[in-house]
């Protein structure tokens, strides 16, 4: 048979939960893992727990399937890798348990580089690159999708295991640095696809009724071969003759000339996302294929934190009707991406809580939509007022500043601005006397349990914001005092009173909130709470001035002064969905302008503002790039062009396929540009040099997302690398990003290993 004939329809669902915990109970768990507090049992005993409240809590709500193996205890690519035993070489000559290598991939271990980590798609979620080569051999080395789904069952909650897709598993991996020139990963796909089958017939017999393949590469721009091998792949899965019911759900954007092929292909379900990739509603009628299957019409934004529409998502399900079998209703992506649950917040300002809708409450809405596209229409008719009348609401709640509005429209173009950077470079050296390979740090120090203690006592009331202010100088003068003695040649302030580079900023502009307990992971255990963009932004007062100008006063050395750019804030943020993005950056903009001249009059002669998000919010179909960039490039000009030539202009990018934005890197005319680039080896610089980039680059020269320690030895050779595309007179020393996540055991000797092979080679090349 081509599939099972007595399954049960699919029902309405969400296509993947949060699973860090409500509390980020694996957050904690994980970190204690590593540092030895708790065992492998213990920590696999709050991952039991987390499932199994996930997996009853959507049961409960009323969900038709209930998704399963979206636990992951660090990423769900590094989950296929190694359910399918496709870890490099490295990895497996070691007496490390199972638990012990996943982590070793995750993060290093000893002197092994752990994987690459780059963003998933244009999310500020980070996932582990695969490394492949001629010789990986995939075979199915891992039942955890059977095992989860054996384990919901015992619960009284049958599940839909959720698989990455094959293909989309392929273009997310990379040619392993010994594979031999013009490998594709996609070599490997009918190996890959032979695993599945094999997993899919235990699945099927263990009582599977449905099964998840996600497939996102598809939503960018992909080749005629790509869609080719797509059409292969679920040819094949759905001709086995064991399986379950195959559900596709492609998501971050529209399906394209992909929806067709999945319409082709033998399975029994598509997925769509209709909140980002409303245009695969054109044409859909003329999609025959669709009228045999089950179409879940992804109404339900998975990535933002704002009420759904109701009246639109249905009237978008309607569309569906008469061109698909049957209709069900689900989110747009995983909720991976949005906080669990609004009820935790006891602060919010009622009128906005009444047009927010985190992980739980979207799952009400699904349910919601659902009855009502099944004509239960007066068993929910009082939920779908209150709905309406929220949506309605927040249509007339936005705050709206005139003079922000006014400031912008008077702009031109010299507002954006500056000299030539050959002006700029020479009043810059001047005034700041740096050496050659000059050494610096992206900008967090580690946050010391005293520093959090000190937050939290500010909270809660135990001290008051005299002692705070008091506390925070002490520590930045110890990271002063720390870096000259390390001896770098230009220091920063450390933070410590930021608790995240963009809520920091959140809670000093006018038009944000922040929320108490709205966490989402970015990789790992590493967990952000993006704040809510809800109205017209301004700054009231100085945010950062204070800080870096006390810093500087403690030293001759330039200090740094650290601000977050425009496209990195709303990319890290929740953002107001009533007027473009690019009107929101802008506003965002000139309050980053004003800062920097208050900065400047502090005596700041470095100020950096970071764009780490610059290539993740890039659209992933080509078509949509320009106006992106457009705004991105503009915002940041905008920002920094009021800067005086001798201010010298940073800015740092990280963990991101570079390539596809370095036209805009170069428009940015920052002076100096850090950026990732130590487990990539110094990839991107082969990409700068092709465009010429004349401007000061600081490649980093290790990787702080791993508690490996490099040696002088290894700084050496990436600096020595880097020498051969940058002159030592524009080539920056530095590590990939900020210290904040590590500790100064790691820290402190990893710098000192970086300011030394800096001054070799410096010595070297004036040899």
């Amino acid at each position: 048979m081509t599939h099972r004939t007595d399954v049960p329809a699919l029902g309405a669902t969400v296509l993947g939960y949060p699973r860090i915990g409500p509390d980020r109970e694996l957050k904690r768990a994980l970190e204690a893992y590593w540092a030895g507090r708790i065992d492998a049992d213990a920590l696999h005993s709050v991952a039991v727990s987390l499932r199994a409240d996930t997996w009853t809590a959507l049961r409960d709500a009323g969900l038709g399937s209930v998704p399963s193996n979206t636990f992951s205890y660090y990423d769900q690519v590094l989950d296929t890798a190694v359910l399918l035993d496709m870890l490099p070489a490295r990895f497996r000559d070691s007496d490390r348990t199972p638990l012990d290598t996943y982590f070793a991939a995750a993060r290093g271990a000893d002197q092994l580089a752990p994987l690459e980590l780059t963003k998933w798609f244009d999310t500020n979620y980070h996932y582990l690159v695969p490394e492949l080569g001629p010789d990986t051999d995939p075979r199915l080395a891992s039942r955890k999708p059977v095992e989860e789904f054996v384990e919901s069952a015992e619960l009284g909650v049958p599940t839909r295991p959720v698989l990455l897709g094959p293909v989309t598993f392929l273009l997310l991996s990379k040619p392993a640095a010994e594979a031999p020139a013009g490998f594709d990963p996609l070599e490997k796909l009918d190996a890959v696809i032979d695993c599945y089958l094999e997993l899919l017939a235990e699945l099927a017999e263990t009582g599977a009724h449905w099964v998840q393949f996600d497939e996102p590469a598809f939503a960018a721009d992909r080749t005629p071969a790509e869609l080719r091998a797509l059409a292969h792949a679920y040819r094949r899965i759905g001709e086995a003759r064991q399986r379950p019911s195959t559900l596709v759900a492609c998501y971050h954007g529209a399906l394209g000339a992909a929806l067709e092929v999945l319409a082709e292909a033998p399975i029994e379900a598509v997925g769509l996302d209709l909140v980002a990739g409303r245009a695969d509603l054109d044409g859909i009628a003329s999609i025959r294929g669709l009228r045999d299957k089950t179409v879940l019409a992804g109404v339900v934004d998975g990535r933002n934190i704002w009420r759904t529409d109701v009246d639109a998502a249905l009237a978008y399900c309607a569309t569906l009707l008469g061109v698909a079998g049957e209709v069900v209703v689900g989110t747009s992506a995983p909720l991976l991406h949005v906080p669990y649950d609004l009820d935790a917040e006891s602060d919010l300002d009622p009128a906005l809580r009444s047009r927010l809708a985190f992980a739980s409450q979207k799952v009400d809405e699904v349910v919601l939509l659902d009855r009502a596209l099944r004509g239960e229409t007066e068993t929910v008719a009082e939920a779908l007022h209150e709905a309406r009348r929220a949506v309605g609401n927040a249509r007339n709640a936005a705050a709206r500043d005139q003079r922000i509005r006014a400031r912008l429209e008077s702009l031109r173009p010299e507002h954006r601005k500056r000299a030539d950077y050959a002006e700029r470079a020479t009043s810059q050296a001047e005034r700041l006397g740096l050496p050659a390979l000059a050494t610096t740090t992206i900008g967090s120090f580690p946050q010391t349990t005293s520093v959090r203690r000190a937050r939290a006592d500010l909270r809660a009331g135990r001290i008051d914001e005299s002692e705070y202010q008091d506390r925070m100088r002490a520590e930045i003068s110890d990271v002063i005092a720390l870096q000259e003695d390390i001896g770098l040649d230009v220091l920063v302030h450390g933070e410590p009173e930021r608790n995240d580079m963009v809520q920091y900023f959140a809670e000093h502009l006018i038009g944000f909130l922040s929320t108490e307990h709205g966490w989402v992971q970015s990789y790992g255990s590493r967990c952000v709470r993006p704040p809510i963009i809800h109205g017209d932004v301004s700054r009231p007062t100085p945010m950062t001035v204070e800080w870096s100008s006390y810093a500087q006063s403690l030293t001759e050395r330039p200090v740094k002064g650290m601000l977050t750019g425009p496209v990195t804030i709303l990319a890290w943020s929740f953002v107001r969905d009533d007027q473009p993005l690019g009107d929101t950056a802008r506003q965002v903009a000139l309050a980053l302008r004003d800062e920097i001249h208050d900065l400047e009059r502090a005596g700041l002669r470095i100020v950096q503002v970071d764009e780490p998000a610059l290539r993740e919010l890039l659209p992933l179909r080509e078509a949509d790039r320009a106006a992106y960039l457009d705004w991105a490039v503009d915002s940041f000009r905008l920002a920094t062009s009021g800067a005086a030539d001798s201010t010298q202009i940073h800015t740092h990018l990280c963990y991101s396929e570079f390539g596809d934005v370095i036209d805009a890197i170069d428009a940015l005319d920052a002076d100096v540009t850090t950026i990732e680039a130590a487990r990539s080896r110094m990839e991107v610089l082969a990409d700068l040099q092709k465009i010429g980039y004349r401007r000061g680059v600081g490649p980093g020269v290790y990787d702080i997302h791993s508690p490996r320690v490099p040696d002088e030895a290894e700084v050496t050779g990436l600096v020595a690398a880097a020498l051969e595309a940058v002159p030592a007179d524009r080539l920056w020393v530095n590590p990939d990003c900020g210290l904040k996540t590590r500790g100064y055991r790691e820290v402190e000797p990893a710098l000192r290993a970086m300011v030394a092979a800096a001054r070799s080679r410096r010595a070297a090349l004036q040899g």
